[in-house]
């Protein structure tokens, strides 16, 4: 049995502090730095006067703060499923920015948000809790649809290989060699726990079939590392 919302929520409470601190909360995540810093940047370059940005599953702020360094927005809705987390993260974002910002706390996936409203959505280490194919399709299409038209989801998340070889080379391989040197191998063999307990990746070219699926009319990919990725979806006008 996958954890429960609740399971996931208790899990993120009790660890702000950490996750506050990009040197010890992502340190699982490969290339965590190099992604938030190229993710910022692009969408700083693509929207010089940027209007409304969501970030679902924001943590402690740490992309909404990234970003802005980078460029100004009108507004900020932050959601995630912990009220510690949101309390940090408001904290944060709102010390260097005089925008509007918002905390909701919830799923994102029930939580009621202004559709056709948003200029960029953030979705970074989120999506890998969805479930089943029904599950990532509603998902990407609520997404889409809170977008206004030259909108775009940029999402940063855990991915699998669609071949069981590549997988197994990749994620048990390389990523595993990867944690064990990190710290050693019950570090490693913690980490693939909790993934298998609480998460459900889908590998890249699935989400990437999925955003056209939903309408995105322009979809690439940004960087890929072994198990990680990021990519964004535009809605074009």
């Amino acid at each position: 049995m996958k954890s429960t919302l609740k399971e996931i929520e208790e899990r993120f409470d009790g660890d702000v502090d950490r996750f506050s601190n990009l040197e010890t909360g992502q340190q699982t995540t490969l290339d965590a730095r190099f992604n938030m810093e190229l993710i910022t940047s692009a969408i700083a370059q693509r929207y010089p006067h940027l209007g409304s940005v969501l970030d679902i599953g924001c943590g402690a702020g740490n992309y909404p703060v990234k970003l802005l360094e980078k460029v100004a927005a009108t507004d900020i809705t932050l959601v995630d499923l912990s009220q510690p987390m949101l309390d940090r993260a408001l904290q944060r974002v709102q010390s260097c920015t005089t925008a509007n910002v918002t905390i909701v706390k919830g799923d994102f996936r029930t939580t009621e948000l202004k559709e056709g409203h948003y200029d960029v959505i953030i979705a970074t280490a989120v999506l890998h809790h969805l479930r089943d194919d029904e599950d990532w399709e509603k998902s990407f299409r609520k997404l889409y649809n809170l977008l206004r038209e030259g909108g775009s989801l940029w999402i940063f998340d855990l991915v699998y290989q669609r071949d069981e070889k590549l997988q197994t080379l990749l994620y048990t391989g390389y990523y595993g060699d990867y944690l064990s040197g990190l710290k050693d191998e019950a570090y490693r063999d913690h980490v693939f726990a909790y993934i298998e307990k609480e998460d459900s990746p889908r590998d890249l070219m699935y989400q990437l079939d999925l955003l056209k699926k939903v309408g995105f009319s322009s979809v690439d990919i940004l960087h890929k590392n072994l198990c990680f990725a990021s990519f964004v979806g535009i809605k074009e006008g």
